[in-house]
């Protein structure tokens, strides 16, 4: 061979070995890359090319997915009482993507999770109709409508937990939005879209498990399990050595408190009347090390994933001693989910036994096999049971004595703990101030429901008039009677 043609034979030999290795790259190292690029339709037609899986709720579906003939995509996502149940599923959309449920479990909803290929390959010699597998929540029908409604026109959210499992039994957003509105990719569904993106209430956001709150007042539980849990306090009905007025430390700002009563008031009375001092002095006797140690224990400063994620409820790591004085009413910078709220309800109300949260119980096959299975999962110990046992005690006396008396259950062998809050924001608590509520209720069988409430703009209702008794309570009372009434 003379020296031109080698050459030749040379520079195409390195050109089909280029092909090869570029082959190879992008057939196996860039292959999951690609096939799950937002970019890449066939994705998206292959999620909608079979009826999608549904996800269940008491038994029964709460979605749905029709024919619509399209070319490209021939199933669309349809929602039953899309808005109500929208903070559960999410929304599945030909244009839009996926989120929450719908795209976490998107696999076993399409059927092309590596768990079904047994019913994939079966179906291909069937000739049965592909379907997707399905996911059985832990939801409660009765207590979702119970809170959905109970909120309203109200903006604000709902999280109801099972103490003694961490089911999620509720978990409601207002305002809300009609998954349903924008599941295809026409014109109209894009206006749908686009009206939700430009909505200054933001519809779209999951209040339950994105959004956090000053908490106010209802925090005051953790400081009382903090101050018990520490040695600071062992007699709940035993005076506290609390001036009027209390002194923030290291300023000349005085703590003040919205009722009389609470010059060295005991625990169990400051916890009825809210006093602001004793539990500022309390979180200050405690001191910044070990409330931060009890506020973790419940789960602040963690994500949360149930299995949607929830964003890290807040207590800050890094404050002088007043700003942990304030944090321990639920001030200065110590921010919450309700979803949190629900939790440390639920480990008071569970003996001090927190259990993680979670909303989805099964994923079914679509021929009904079970493939996975959720057990319940201690989370951690943030008190005692004797512990949580007072704090119990002192929640029930707020029903029955102090401002709780509107979440108040007229249900014989039923006992009611709970705790107000009214969390002023914005500079110089200029906004609107926040109405919150949590509440258990309790059997001789132990509890089968906590609630919290946060009622975060209630239109009609004057500044004056807002608070967590008055409007976040009576959802609670009624989110807890539907549980009751469903365990009959």
């Amino acid at each position: 061979m003379n020296k031109p043609l080698r050459r030749i034979a040379i520079f195409c030999g390195l050109l089909v070995l280029a092909l090869l290795v570029r082959t190879n790259w992008l057939q196996y190292v860039k292959a999951e890359e690609l096939t799950s690029h937002s970019k890449n339709k066939r994705v998206t037609i292959e999620r909608y090319a079979a009826e999608r899986g549904n996800i269940i709720v008491g038994g029964k579906p709460i979605t749905g997915s029709i024919d619509t003939k399209d070319t490209f995509y021939k199933y669309k996502r349809t929602y039953i009482d899309g808005p109500m149940w929208a903070p559960v599923t999410g929304y599945a959309s030909q244009a839009y993507d996926a989120n929450q449920i719908e795209k976490i479990e998107d696999g076993i909803l399409t059927g092309n999770d590596d768990r079904l290929f047994f019913d994939r390959t079966m179906s291909m010699f069937t000739g049965e109709k592909r379907k997707g597998g399905d996911v059985i929540t832990t939801l409660n029908p009765a207590a979702q409508k119970a809170a959905f409604e109970g909120l309203g026109d109200n903006k604000g959210a709902v999280a109801a937990i099972d103490p003694r499992t961490g089911r999620i039994l509720a978990l409601a957003s207002t305002p809300s939005y009609d998954p349903s509105a924008f599941a295809g990719y026409s014109a109209k569904d894009e206006k749908a879209w686009l009206a939700l993106e430009k909505d200054k209430d933001k519809p779209k956001l999951n209040r339950a498990l994105r959004e956090i709150y000053p908490p106010g007042s209802i925090f005051k539980v953790v400081t009382a399990a903090a101050a018990l849990e520490h040695g600071k306090v062992t007699d709940i009905n035993a005076q506290t050595d609390t001036p009027e007025p209390y002194m923030l430390p290291n300023t000349r700002t005085p703590m003040k408190n919205q009722h009389g009563g609470c010059e060295n008031a005991s625990l169990n009375k400051a916890l009825e009347v809210s006093c602001n001092s004793v539990f500022a002095k309390l979180g200050d006797d405690v001191g910044k090390k070990d409330m931060l140690d009890t506020a973790q224990k419940f789960g602040f400063n963690a994500e949360q994933f149930v299995p949607v994620r929830a964003v890290a409820s807040v207590y800050d790591k890094d404050m002088d001693e007043s700003s942990n004085a304030l944090s321990s009413i639920g001030q200065y910078n110590t921010a919450t989910t309700p979803l949190q709220m629900a939790m440390v309800t639920a480990a008071i109300a569970n003996d001090g036994k927190l259990m993680k949260p979670y909303m989805i119980d099964q994923l079914r096959a679509p021929n009904l096999d079970v493939i996975e299975r959720h057990e319940p999962e201690e989370m951690s110990r943030p008190l005692s049971q004797k512990n949580a046992q007072l704090v119990q005690q002192m929640m029930e006396n707020v029903v029955e004595n102090g401002t709780g008396g509107n979440a108040k259950l007229d249900i014989d062998g039923v006992k009611v703990g709970g705790k107000t809050g009214t969390a002023q924001h914005g500079e110089k608590n200029s906004k609107r101030p926040y109405a919150w509520f949590i509440s258990y209720a309790k059997t001789d069988s132990g509890s089968p429901v906590a609630v919290a409430v946060v009622v975060e703009d209630s239109s009609g209702t004057a500044r004056d008039d807002i608070s967590g008794g008055g409007l976040a309570a009576p959802i609670a009372k009624s989110v807890m009677k539907a549980v009751l009434e469903t365990k009959k």
